[in-house]
């Protein structure tokens, strides 16, 4: 089995990422549980704007839809900002909406039988809004959305230290991301034992 994670920090490498610090924590629960994992760090990337699934030359897109298509698991992690995802989340959603358009062998969304989850931090409030527009969004493509897919660690209402910078909840969050993995991996194994169908026309 295999998971990719797309890190969607405006960081780019190699500044440190409060993102990745959690994503690692579902990772390492990933790799425990025999799935291979990669993690792509988006802002690193020239991904430029669009709802296709390549714009042409010097478009990284393309490399990053392949390995979508190779995942059986999805991960987005994306920071809060001013209560919503990142824009470097927007943009990875945004083309991955091509992927509606486009079927496999048996004529099913290319994303069916696929999971997805959802990490997010942040110094503020706003994380149950993201997990709700990311997996709204990845649920709409044909990923498949377990119960509890999804970790986060915020530091509340107002100003404060990031992820990294604070020990209260870390706790919590790295028990819910083993949660997390350990969910994902379940209902991907039980939809490459039974996959959905191609949907009625």
């Amino acid at each position: 089995m295999r998971a990719v994670v797309i890190n969607c920090t405006l960081k780019r490498s190699p500044e440190t990422s409060n993102t990745e610090a959690l994503a690692a924590v579902v990772e390492d629960e990933l790799r425990a549980r025999d799935v291979k994992v990669r993690s792509i760090r988006a802002v690193d990337l020239d991904i430029p704007p669009g709802v296709e699934t390549d714009l042409g030359p010097g478009d990284a897109w393309p490399g990053v839809h392949r390995t979508l298509l190779e995942s059986e698991i999805l991960v987005i992690a994306s920071p809060t900002w001013a209560g919503h995802p990142s824009s470097i989340a927007q943009r990875v959603v945004e083309r991955m909406d091509a992927m509606l358009s486009e079927t496999d062998d048996a004529g099913r969304p290319v994303a069916y039988n696929r999971v997805a989850g959802v990490v997010v931090t942040g110094n503020e409030d706003g994380a149950h809004h993201v997990i709700s527009e990311i997996s709204g969004a990845l649920n709409e493509f044909g990923y498949t959305i377990p119960g509890q897919a999804w970790t986060y660690w915020n530091r509340g209402p107002g100003p404060g230290p990031s992820y990294l910078d604070a020990d209260s909840g870390r706790d919590w969050s790295a028990s819910t991301a083993r949660a997390m993995a350990s969910n994902l991996v379940a209902v991907a194994a039980a939809l490459a034992e039974r996959p959905m169908p191609a949907p009625p026309s």
